[in-house]
């Protein structure tokens, strides 16, 4: 990849990149040097998954109970 492209993009010599196809339109897609730091604040604050999913398992158990 030119030097150019590299600087304006952010991009290290060496840096991997996923190559990913938009219909028709490639797109080069910079891998996370860190992918759990990447994901931080990607959820909205306050939102609990292990709250949602023990939620679920609660009213599956009540539904399974009902069948029974």
């Amino acid at each position: 990849m030119p030097a150019e492209l590299r600087r304006k993009y952010g991009l290290e010599s060496g840096q991997y990149v996923k190559v990913v196809d938009y219909g028709g339109v490639l797109a080069l897609v910079p891998q996370l040097k860190d992918p759990v730091e990447g994901g931080m604040g990607s959820l909205e604050r306050g939102s609990s998954l292990v709250r949602a999913l023990l939620e679920s398992r609660a009213r599956e158990r009540v539904r399974e109970k009902k069948k029974r």
